[in-house]
């Protein structure tokens, strides 16, 4: 192929996958694992105008090694259903779920996109996208609110798909690109909407069962999590800390924004920048708050 034809096909089927995707603005990952003396990912934020200007930048260094991802920045309506069989995305379609944008990201395999007609918070963007990951087989492990998706016109440069005899890696191809809204949105939105209250509920009445229980025995003093961290038991593993200190003040009565502030007391630095800092201590939350949930269910059975 030459140069010009290729520049062409890949300038094409990106300006079709960002037009359907239709964000404002979007995040590109280019991705190399093995990266010497470089960065393994070179992040990206750009309006679609910038992100078709760079095009040939991105052929260049997805020649060179490196995977090119693409996510929208910031909420957003779309959702990223990964690892799909030809068969899956049919049935998609037959069920009302017809994605905005389908790519063959290797033989045999698939990633679309489905749009919804309003703006998901990250709570339902992340609910939305497991629940189809679970219904059409998709994979869970990508199934959340913000996960990149592959750049079409590109190359897929894992080293498991490169041709044996000629080393050359398959193109991820643009299948469609209408980026209209899947007809059961509406529907689809409802029942996820309602799972996550029940989630909400439950989980509130879990922390009140045990509180309630708790407060009868509350101990005059609560334990800090600094004993928590000079508790030889986690050898110092500060995640582990978190944990454990989250499941015993949340059983003993203490508040969201008690628990977090405790965690925060420790320097989370090297979780990242603050937004990353925010994730990580909502996730150990999140986890304490289920332990906590199994625990009441299983005394209640």
């Amino acid at each position: 192929m030459g140069t010009n034809v290729g520049m062409s096909k890949t300038f094409d089927a990106v300006q079709r996958q960002i037009a359907a995707m239709g964000c404002d603005v979007f995040e590109v990952g280019l991705f190399n694992p093995d990266a010497a003396g470089e960065p393994t990912m070179l992040p990206r934020t750009w309006d679609a105008e910038t992100l078709l200007r760079s095009v040939p930048w991105m052929r260049l260094q997805n020649r060179n090694g490196r995977n090119v991802y693409v996510r929208p920045a910031g909420e957003h309506n779309l959702s990223l259903v990964d690892d799909l069989t030809a068969q899956a995305v049919v049935a998609m379609k037959r069920e009302g779920f017809s994605p905005a944008l389908v790519v063959r990201t290797s033989p045999g395999n698939h990633q679309v996109w489905l749009k919804h007609p309003i703006q998901l918070d990250r709570e339902l963007g992340t609910a939305a996208a497991r629940a189809l990951a679970e219904r059409f087989g998709g994979d869970r492990g990508a199934a959340d609110w913000r996960h990149f998706g592959r750049m079409a016109g590109l190359a897929n440069r894992k080293a498991k798909y490169a041709d044996p005899a000629t080393g050359l890696f398959p193109y991820v191809l643009l299948l469609e690109a209408d980026g209209n809204v899947y007809p059961e949105a509406e529907r689809f939105l409802a029942e996820v909407s309602a799972g996550v209250e029940r989630t909400h509920e439950e989980r509130k009445q879990a922390r009140e069962r045990v509180g309630s229980r708790s407060m009868k025995a509350r101990p005059v003093t609560l334990k800090s999590i600094d004993a928590f961290r000079s508790d030889a038991r986690y050898g110092g593993d500060g995640n582990r800390v978190d944990l454990a200190y989250a499941i015993y003040a949340f059983a003993h009565g203490l508040g969201t924004a008690d628990v977090s502030a405790a965690i925060r007391a420790r320097n989370l630095a090297h979780k990242g920048n603050e937004r990353r800092q925010e994730e990580y201590v909502e996730r150990t939350i999140k986890k304490a708050l289920g332990a906590i949930e199994r625990q009441v269910v299983g005394r209640g059975r």
